[in-house]
């Protein structure tokens, strides 16, 4: 119930439903493979989006091709040719790139298959958004349009910051990737955030302090694009359904790639670790008419124990091989609540002192949440709300349903009926998910009989 919302919008007119999911997870492989191949990141990103229209056109008269992704790449690739042929001062570098890539024969590998983690375009791609030439707010923002498919106004929700500030920074990210000339790949070693040690970890020989740095800034750029991605997946800031599973999918893939690359990073195996314990309880957060159940209420026989023996495994070793870091203790946390046998179970004293020390490293307006929560739970609703007026006044939660969700919760649990009833339809106002708005509503209902 107090997880982070995001936008899905309405398909458009013209798309195929029962292929939109599809088109929306092969979007970023494309673009990755036209960017390895041809470079000019903001072109090869237009190509795309026309071979994805074309896609809606076609494939409902002529049938889904054999090779989705490859027909994919061949039509992006001919628009794309066909743009740079038009450029004199490009002319030597598109004649290059044609003969390397054949447009009749042209069969693009299945996604995943017969490549090692650091041959996949859409990982590449996801390195090369975050290029140290960007500011992190670019970074991040390209990462999730380019990587994650999200539209500017999802990202701009996520981020909390207006909408046409998203489309600016876009815009700006896009630019600076082309006059950088920044390399496509993931090389051992180079300036593409990755490391050139052994064993994986993070560049910490002391032979170049400054790259060091700037790689380890790129990765938790990268970490947090992923956090991002996954939270969209997990909990639609809007439209009809709560999940989008196939978002979650692609954060909880892309990760394991980067763990692959990185198994000695503590922050990467926290990660991964908490996407695996989050999404373990997926199959129970709804019910079978798409309506949310809150975590207090799910049938727990339900939750994927595989993923959580995976997930509790990975933050364990991280924990005591690795620095503390803020995603190895929100995997914690979220261990806490998976390894509990019912919500009455639930060590919320220790899920307090994970808080406490997470407010100390990041200080951020949904971990400040999030431990308000927990107070509750230990405490009382009253010390709670007393933490909670402090967060009204943090400009980054103005507006936000989240707040006024939390308020309403502690309003109820305080006996307070008739202003939890108004908080719980405040906070119905503001989300844009239509799952949630309803819960939040029957919840404000059920405080008026």
């Amino acid at each position: 119930m107090l997880t982070d919302p995001g936008p899905a919008p309405d398909p458009e007119p013209g798309r195929l439903s029962a292929s939109e999911d599809l088109l929306r997870g092969l979007a970023p492989q494309v673009l990755g493979a036209l960017v390895r191949r041809y470079g000019h990141f903001d072109a090869a990103e237009d190509a795309v989006q026309e071979a994805l229209l074309a896609a809606t056109r076609q494939w409902p008269q002529e049938g889904r091709p054999a090779n989705p992704r490859g027909w994919l790449i061949r039509v992006a690739s001919r628009r794309l040719t066909d743009q740079l042929r038009g450029e004199d001062a490009r002319r030597r570098r598109e004649e290059t790139a044609a003969a390397l890539t054949p447009r009749d024969e042209f069969v693009a590998p299945p996604p995943g298959e017969g490549r090692a983690p650091a041959e996949d375009d859409t990982l590449a791609l996801l390195f090369l958004c975050c290029h140290a030439e960007l500011p992190p707010a670019g970074r991040i923002a390209l990462t999730l349009r380019a990587v994650g498919g999200l539209t500017t106004a999802e990202i701009a929700r996520a981020l909390l910051v207006p909408e046409a500030t998203m489309a600016q920074r876009i815009t700006r990210a896009k630019r600076r990737i082309k006059a950088s000339g920044a390399p496509f790949g993931i090389r051992p070693g180079g300036a593409d955030g990755t490391d050139d040690t052994a064993d994986g970890t993070a560049g910490t020989d002391g032979r170049d302090p400054e790259a060091a740095e700037n790689r380890a800034e790129r990765l938790a750029d990268v970490l947090h694009v992923l956090y991002l991605i996954f939270n969209e997946g997990y909990t639609a800031t809007s439209g009809r359904e709560l999940q989008r599973a196939d978002l979650a999918a692609e954060a909880i893939r892309l990760t394991r790639a980067v763990h692959a690359l990185l198994p000695a990073d503590g922050e990467v195996a926290g990660l991964l670790a908490l996407m695996l314990l989050t999404d373990a309880r997926r199959a129970a957060r709804t019910t079978p008419d798409g309506d949310l159940v809150p975590l207090a209420e799910q049938d727990r026989t339900r939750w994927d124990r595989a993923a959580i023996a995976e997930g509790v495994t990975l933050v364990s070793d991280a924990l005591t091989r690795a620095p503390l870091g803020p995603y190895q203790l929100r995997a914690a946390i979220a261990a806490v609540h998976d390894e509990a046998a019912s919500d009455e179970d639930t060590d919320w004293v220790e899920i307090l002192a994970l808080y406490e020390v997470l407010i100390r490293l990041v200080p951020g307006p949904a971990e400040r949440l999030g431990h308000v929560v927990a107070v509750a739970m230990v405490h009382g609703p009253r010390r709670a709300l007393a933490l909670l007026a402090d967060l009204d006044q943090d400009g980054r939660l103005a507006g936000h349903h989240r707040l006024e969700a939390v308020r309403a919760h502690l309003l109820e649990m305080a006996g307070e009926r008739a202003a939890a009833r108004a908080a719980y339809a405040k906070a119905a106002g503001l989300t844009l998910s239509v799952p949630e708005r309803r819960y939040l509503r029957f919840r404000a209902a059920g405080l008026a009989e």
